[in-house]
């Protein structure tokens, strides 16, 4: 993995791999999209080198596409420093292909990555790993 610096911002990549996965439908009306709370653990690997918990919020249309929202807690490293901070997700499953943006909540970063700001993405096919980007920087 690489990273390339752009003034104060650092362009980190990696890959997500999801450890566990459990999708449960919480309101399914007898039409229209059905409402799904999906809790998820996964393993970060490349210029993050964490652990992740995430709960997303899903709305599945009767067409089987999707749009989320999801916080995550991420624990480990980034550029050699330690701590964890929060993910806030948003994304879209179109046919097989998932794909998501995300920011670093303000003020969510502990231990080394106190003061760590940042936005990126993932995109994924169905049982594949995620492609994951932050460009990030320090407060």
């Amino acid at each position: 993995m690489t990273q390339q610096t752009d003034g104060t911002r650092t362009h980190a990549i990696g890959r997500i791999e999801v450890q566990t996965y459990d999708d449960r439908a919480y309101d399914e009306p007898g039409e229209g999209p059905t409402l799904h709370l999906i809790t998820v653990t996964e393993s970060f690997h490349g210029d993050i080198e964490a652990d992740g918990r995430v709960q997303f919020l899903q709305v599945v249309r009767p067409d089987k596409s999707a749009s989320f929202v999801g916080i995550e807690r991420v624990v480990g490293t980034l550029a050699r420093r330690r701590g964890s901070f929060v993910l806030q997700d948003q994304g879209t499953l179109e046919g097989s292909t998932v794909q998501g943006t995300w920011f670093v909540v303000p003020g969510s970063g502990t231990g080394e990555l106190t003061g760590l700001r940042g936005e990126g993405g993932f995109t994924a096919e169905l049982g594949q790993h995620a492609q994951i980007t932050l460009d990030y920087w320090f407060e």
